[in-house]
């Protein structure tokens, strides 16, 4: 169970970093196996290099647990670049995307890869593909990648049907899946997550993790009242077009752990701060198992 760092942002849309810290030093208490940052939940397409840096260093200096950097961007030309800056900090694994204003050939998937690998110097990646990627690798591409990349060493993806769980494992790779999913992939063969219910409650995710490997039947049940209260609260969100960091940091409100507010960077749009209160009651009484004292 892996937790992101969610910018907290001010209103001219600059990160506060004395709440970034703040944030960091609860996850790190939290009970989490590890920490990343640069995922879609943190925005990782909006940010300078400066800041990308500066929340590098950050992670690295304050935090005893295994982390994990994105280096991810549109171009390979700056994702190459910060592949480079993230391995001198030698995290756990680097995660990256393909590149991502036009479908890759299975051809230049692996030519992208290989010299990811390189660049990384030793360092594992993650290969992070979700739904509305671009180029979408299907568990038999993904066979034929870690097979040509020994570097390779995980998969970030929405997850599948146990056919393609089945597939997928043929790769040897780890296959880390959505939070709110985990109860039910995990039998399928998911090994883990980089988790949105660590996002509405770091030490309540944790909880339910070590729940679904002692009695999977009441894990389910959480999983269940989740998908109630992501119908109820999160599902109107998504309809109105809101964008998953907006729903990430609207789930991180409701649990009241982090001061990183709804809003997220220009130009996407994010929820309304008083819609977090309703959705608070509706998770004490659907999810008293996730509250960290919070809410």
């Amino acid at each position: 169970m892996w937790a992101t760092l969610l910018l907290p942002l001010d209103a001219d849309d600059t990160i506060d970093f004395v709440r970034l810290e703040a944030q960091l030093d609860h996850l790190t208490k939290a009970g989490v196996d590890g920490l990343y940052v640069h995922g879609t939940a943190g925005e990782f397409q909006t940010l300078t290099e400066g800041e990308y840096d500066r929340i590098n260093d950050l992670l690295a200096a304050r935090t005893d647990l295994p982390f994990q950097i994105g280096a991810s961007h549109p171009s390979a030309q700056l994702q190459l670049d910060r592949v480079r800056r993230a391995a001198a900090l030698r995290p756990s694994a680097i995660q990256v995307i393909l590149p991502d204003w036009l479908p890759l050939s299975a051809g230049e998937a692996l030519a992208f890869l290989d010299r990811v690998a390189q660049a990384a110097g030793g360092v594992p990646l993650v290969l992070y593909n979700p739904p509305h990627a671009k180029t979408q690798v299907w568990p038999e591409q993904l066979t034929d990648l870690a097979r040509a990349v020994p570097a390779l060493i995980g998969l970030k993806s929405a997850g599948g049907d146990a056919e393609w769980f089945a597939r997928a494992r043929e790769s040897g790779l780890s296959l880390f899946v959505p939070g709110h999913f985990l109860a039910s992939m995990t039998p399928l063969g998911a090994d883990g997550s980089y988790s949105n219910v660590a996002a509405l409650s770091p030490a309540g995710s944790v909880r339910w993790y070590e729940l679904i490997e002692a009695d999977h039947r009441a894990a389910l049940d959480v999983e269940r009242r989740i998908a109630e209260f992501f119908a109820g609260h999160i599902a109107p969100l998504q309809a109105r077009g809101l964008s998953n960091p907006a729903l990430d940091k609207f789930l991180a409100a409701v649990g009241g752990w982090a001061d990183a507010g709804t809003r997220v960077r220009w130009p996407m749009a994010f929820a309304d701060p008083e819609l977090v209160g309703p959705a608070r009651v509706t998770a004490q009484r659907l999810l008293p198992e996730l509250d960290e004292g919070n809410w």
